[in-house]
This record gives structure tokens, C-alpha cells and sequence, in this order.
């Protein structure tokens, strides 16, 4: 079975006159950017992709413009998994993710690694107010986890299938609606997830989407949507680290300055290097709106 041609994207669809809605996320690309900036474990790598691909998913769900991030804050071996979507790019929304782990990891699944811990799901968007929500990581799978968050505080039924190989990363959701006068097939929700049920981690990874989808639902009225590309990309920036920066006060960055000769930030999502000399301070010290990019770390 071959690798997806088709560039990183996901694909929403809907099953006419019922009340189930889907999408389907495949990820190489963006997922090998996340890849080669770090050298995690394998089973680190595991993990990220399937946050990475949920991250999409949710993200599309929620038709947010603005950026979600997925946390697993973990008691454990692992102690933060965390991926981020922003919408609204020019060639597709952005996708970016981290770990921070001690030592070499033993352990292999989500329980294994990360010892329990929380999710938490942080929806910031570019107008009005910032919502987060809170579930415990006490499912044996992400995908349960996240099951579990929509059950509970959405009280919409959703099913997730969540996969990654080192390679590509994808996922499928499945969603029950609200009942409305529309739907003509009470039935579907349960038939439609015990189809999506027959997919094998290989396929969700391998098979072209048009593909996965005929060999699911093919028997199905299934109506498909333009698909939304997807790409690698980091919020961080020169001006961003600056303000961090800034924030120090200017007695305190002459200091580190004559100490070291100049300052050296580095972000830890894509390890890009920001260099500040003595002459570049009225630079930092201008800087208005004073924001500490996340992920960013001072040397």
C-alpha cells in the first residue's frame, strides 16, 4: 500500500439526510517539519503525530478562526504534548508541536508514557473570548480521551480513529448532530460508525482519501467538501522575541549583554535563533504590546 500523493489536508463530508458529519486528516509533510527539528523517541514521535492529526480535526469541528492547542500534561515519563493549529494562513492552516520528556522513555502508550495527567484543549480566537477545556488523560488512547471531552462537555457523540506510523499521521471523526426534521435515517449514526470501525491503522494512513472514503461509505449518500490544505508553520518572529525580551527592562538586558556579549533565543517548536546585540536594544525597548511567544527559551 502506498503513501498519500495528495498534499496534507483534511477533508469534511457530511451523509445527506442524516445527522452524522465527518472530516478525515492525512499528515506527512508538516508532520516530518515537527520530526526533523527534534530527535524524539519513537514512541514520542507516536504520540505527537496522532496529536498533531486530532489537533487538525478539532480545529475544523469547531470552525474556529483563531488557534487551538491540544495539551497532555502528563505525571509521567512525558510531561507535556502539545500541538497547535492556526487558521487562516496564506497555503493552509498552520500546524506546529512539541514534547518535553526526562531521560529515555520506557514506556509506549499514552498511559505508559505520560502516568495520567490532564488534556486540555485551549480555543483562542482572533475575536472574542478564550475558552479552554479540561479532561483527564485516564483512557488507555488519546482517541478515547477525546471522546470522552466531547461526551462531556459538548454533549455531541463523537468518534475518533487516530493513527501514526514515524512517517504520516492521520485521523477520521465521526460526529453526531442535533436531531432536526431533516434527518431520515435514525439509523446511521451507529451504522456509519461500525463501518468506520473496519479501518485499519494502515489504510487511515496509506489510502488516498477519495479512496478511504469509497471503500467506507461507498453504499452511502455521501456529499464531500472542497478539502482545507495544511501545513508546517510557527507564530514565533524577531518582533515576538523582542517584546519577550523587553519585558526584562533595559537595566537588566544591559547586564546579560555585557555578561555575554549578546543574547540568544531560541524557539522550541522549530529551534529558529534570534540574535540581539548592544545594538539592538532601542530595538527591543521601542517594542510595544509586550506578548512572551510561547515555546521560546532565553540563553
Amino acid at each position: 500500500m502506498t503513501s498519500p500523493t495528495q498534499p496534507d489536508q483534511i477533508q469534511r463530508f457530511l451523509f445527506d439526510d442524516t445527522a452524522v458529519r465527518g472530516e478525515l486528516v492525512q499528515l506527512q509533510q508538516s508532520y516530518q517539519e515537527v520530526l526533523i527539528r527534534h530527535d524524539y523517541p519513537a514512541a514520542i514521535e507516536k504520540l505527537l503525530g496522532e496529536l498533531l492529526a486530532a489537533t487538525a480535526l478539532l480545529t475544523a469541528t469547531v470552525k474556529l478562526e483563531g488557534t487551538l492547542t491540544l495539551e497532555a500534561r502528563g505525571k509521567g515519563e512525558v510531561s507535556l504534548l502539545m500541538a497547535e493549529c492556526n487558521t487562516g494562513a496564506q497555503g493552509g492552516d498552520q500546524l506546529r508541536a512539541i514534547a518535553r520528556y526526562q531521560g529515555e522513555p520506557q514506556g509506549h502508550t499514552l498511559t505508559e508514557l505520560l502516568g495520567g495527567g490532564q488534556l486540555v484543549i485551549t480555543l483562542d480566537p482572533y475575536e472574542g473570548k478564550r475558552y479552554q477545556g479540561i479532561v483527564a488523560l485516564d483512557q488507555d488512547s488519546l482517541a478515547a480521551c477525546l471522546e470522552g471531552y466531547f461526551a462531556s462537555s459538548e454533549q455531541l457523540p463523537t468518534r475518533l480513529w487516530l493513527a501514526a506510523d514515524n512517517k504520516a499521521a492521520a485521523g477520521l471523526l465521526l460526529q453526531k448532530l442535533p436531531e432536526d426534521t431533516q434527518n431520515k435515517d435514525p439509523d446511521a449514526w451507529l451504522r456509519t460508525g461500525h463501518l468506520a470501525s473496519t479501518l485499519t491503522n494502515e489504510e487511515l494512513l496509506h489510502l488516498e482519501q477519495q479512496q478511504l472514503l469509497h471503500r467506507l461509505f461507498h453504499e452511502e449518500n455521501l456529499r464531500v467538501f472542497e478539502p482545507q490544505l495544511l501545513k508546517f508553520g510557527c507564530t514565533c518572529s524577531r518582533q515576538r522575541i523582542a517584546n519577550a525580551l523587553a519585558s526584562l527592562g533595559e537595566e537588566e538586558l544591559n547586564k546579560a549583554i555585557k555578561e555575554q556579549g549578546k543574547l540568544t533565543t531560541q524557539c522550541h517548536f522549530c529551534n529558529t535563533s534570534y540574535i540581539f546585540t548592544q545594538a539592538n536594544l532601542p530595538e527591543i525597548l521601542n517594542e510595544e504590546n509586550q506578548v512572551t511567544p510561547p515555546g521560546a527559551r532565553l540563553h
